[in-house]
């Protein structure tokens, strides 16, 4: 929003799903503008808009323009809890998004107004209209070919047509000097760990190894980060007790299956005596 003085103080970020190759292929652009002026911080396609892709999202808005005063977005459910589809938000039941915005200092608003609904639906319709008819000229079919053309030189040009200039130059971006990041913009879980030094997540058994300090950590509370790149970390307290690489995590478990529901029945004629 603008204050009095001009000063841009929050942004914007939403989804819009569609068919952007022209085929029957469907993905997700996710885009994060100045509520103010429209312009255009970020802008990528996605397999789906879901919690993984809205933190590297906010991440790289964060290094390279730092930190917004607040940020509105849709209702969607990797930024709230709501109750039952339709009602208000529960802001004291924190989304793994919100809990990390929050210890970022940034403010999370639902967008429930016709105004910042209407903005945003105007903004994606005009990338409706424009990003596919560019990338078929550019002749690019895929993730890998669109993401590096959006930032190489698109969202500057869209910016040029479309963002409104600000009535005073200032922005409340303040930069970002936390060394945290990869911490904060992670997917947290707190597991208690088994007696065999263990933790389970995801199906996944992580063996955590003696420390110099502590034979076991058995009983313990720790806290298992799940990183944008696909590694898991552990941490107790300020203690980093385990690391695995993406393409070192444990063997996952299948997913139980459902014992299969025996037909009912149907019952017999009753007998009259």
């Amino acid at each position: 929003k603008l204050t009095e003085e001009g000063v841009r103080f929050a942004s914007h970020i939403d989804g819009s799903k569609h068919q952007w190759f022209g085929d029957e292929r469907w993905y997700d652009l996710i885009v994060i503008l100045d509520d103010a002026n429209s312009e255009i911080y970020y802008a990528q396609l996605v397999e789906e808009e879901s919690t993984r892709t809205v933190m590297a999202a906010l991440r790289q808005v964060i290094e390279q323009h730092g930190l917004c005063c607040s940020l509105y977005s849709d209702r969607a459910s990797h930024f709230w809890v709501t109750s039952r589809a339709g009602d208000g938000v529960d802001s004291e039941r924190l989304t793994q998004v919100g809990r990390a915005l929050k210890q970022l200092g940034i403010r999370l608003i639902p967008a429930y107004s016709p105004q910042a609904r209407g903005r945003m639906e105007r903004n994606y319709r005009t990338w409706q209209g424009r990003l596919p008819q560019e990338l078929r000229r550019a002749q690019i079919q895929t993730l890998t070919g669109a993401n590096p053309f959006l930032r190489r030189g698109y969202i500057a040009e869209f910016n040029r047509q479309f963002a409104v200039p600000a009535s005073h130059r200032g922005t409340a971006f303040v930069p970002c000097r936390r060394r945290d990041l990869d911490w904060v913009l992670s997917l947290q879980h707190e597991r208690l760990v088994n007696q065999d030094n263990t933790v389970v997540v995801e199906r996944r058994v992580f063996q955590i190894q003696k420390t110099r300090w502590r034979h076991s950590l058995a009983g313990c509370v720790v806290t298992v980060h799940e990183h944008l790149d696909g590694r898991v970390s552990i941490r107790y307290g300020p203690h980093l007790i385990g690391l695995w690489p993406a393409d070192q995590l444990p063997w996952q478990a299948p997913k139980p299956s459902r014992p299969a529901r025996l037909p009912v029945p149907a019952p017999g004629p009753r007998l009259s005596i």
